[in-house]
């Protein structure tokens, strides 16, 4: 059961104040008792018990956190988003264990037991052909296995995970580096709209905070913190995935790579991290396995995702071509298609969203 309104305002309260930050709001929490105390204490208790400074202990006293709080309180009602703080036993536990936790969420959707079986996938905004596909069809393949997969939202690869999992009618989540009443990137809405219905978009930040840089690290930390593992596909050098990476380590989870192209910029980052120690995989299931995930499930292979139906015709075409680009040529050579015929075959695979033409004549499965 979530705690009373005023719980919840007081927390919103006291953490609105200019100069209380989450370190300053659990140490006047512990020594006072609760937030509302700290907010009904004198500037000499908080100077004393709190230690804090008598700029900051007056501020406490006069800042209008009440008028604030009551504000945010109407908003997130509006919305239909709860917000819930970190005593709450509705606050994900093993977010509430990690270090410099958030001291509240905005959820829009929900946050179910299940999710407590989460893997996070990030990656970068500008993924190749590879990338996406590789993270497709690993969230698709978690997804099937009652695994919740967090990420982002943002374009590229955080985009194609929750994507991939809701192809599977699975749970996804959402973390947002702005407030929850904004969709970014703005292309996304009706991601956001979809993955609300499907588990939950979640924030710490409040209501009409802009999507601005310097919000995403401290998000990332809220994405690993959710999950028991986290998965980076694809990722430059000095891509925001490795601070995901490292908060991942700094949190005792388990840390996967998906290896690249060694000529591609898009994986010097991952391959990186594997020469560091990050665990290589190449499929869900090693995720899996390494996390003890098929507990109490079906140890089988992963699921693929299923594909549209085709004629013996197009089959014959679609069996030729894979994850790698292949020119037309060799898939002429291979399947014996006269070259008329072929060109129409593989417009109708690419209608079906099976395979994807690429510069120079070149074709790639869309799905594997």
């Amino acid at each position: 059961m979530q705690h009373d309104r005023e719980h919840t305002l007081s927390w919103i309260g006291l953490s609105s104040i200019p100069g209380v930050g989450r370190i300053t709001f659990r140490r006047l929490v512990r020594n006072f008792g609760s937030a509302a105390s700290v907010l009904d204490a004198s500037v000499d208790e908080l100077r004393g018990n709190g230690g804090l400074s008598e700029k900051i202990a007056r501020e406490v006293r006069s800042f209008p956190w009440r008028e604030l709080a009551e504000a945010e309180m109407e908003k997130a009602a509006s919305a239909a988003v709860a917000v819930v703080t970190a005593d709450d036993p509705a606050f994900p536990e093993r977010l509430r264990n990690s270090p410099d936790a958030p001291l509240f969420l905005y959820i829009r959707g929900s946050l179910l037991p299940q999710d407590g079986n989460a893997v996070a996938m990030v990656g970068t905004r500008t993924p190749t052909h590879y990338g996406l596909t590789v993270t497709q069809q690993m969230a698709y393949d978690l997804a099937s296995q009652g695994i919740t997969v967090v990420s982002g939202m943002a374009r590229g690869i955080d985009t194609q995970a929750h994507k991939g999992a809701l192809a599977a009618k699975g749970r996804t989540i959402a973390v947002l580096g702005c407030g929850i009443d904004a969709a970014y990137p703005p292309e996304n809405k009706g991601l956001m709209e979809q993955i609300a219905r499907s588990g939950a978009v979640i924030t710490e930040n409040p209501f009409g905070t802009k999507p601005e840089s310097g919000y995403f690290p401290a998000r990332n930390r809220i994405i690993s913190g959710l999950s028991a593992g986290t998965v980076i596909i694809e990722a430059a050098e000095d891509s925001g995935s490795l601070i995901t990476a490292d908060y991942t380590l700094k949190q005792e989870r388990k840390l996967f790579a998906v290896p690249g192209n060694i000529s591609s910029p898009s994986s010097r980052g991952t391959n990186s991290l594997i020469k560091q120690g990050a665990r290589l995989v190449e499929r869900a299931e090693d995720v899996l396995r390494d996390l003890d995930l098929y507990k109490g499930r079906n140890a089988g292979a992963a699921v693929s995702m299923p594909l549209p139906s085709m004629t013996d015709e197009e089959r014959s075409v679609f069996d030729t071509i894979s994850a790698e680009p292949k020119h037309i040529d060799a898939i002429m050579a291979e399947n014996g298609s006269a070259p008329g015929r072929l060109g129409g075959i593989l417009t109708t695979l690419e209608l079906k969203g099976l395979v994807k033409q690429l510069p120079g004549k070149y074709f790639v499965r869309e799905t594997d």
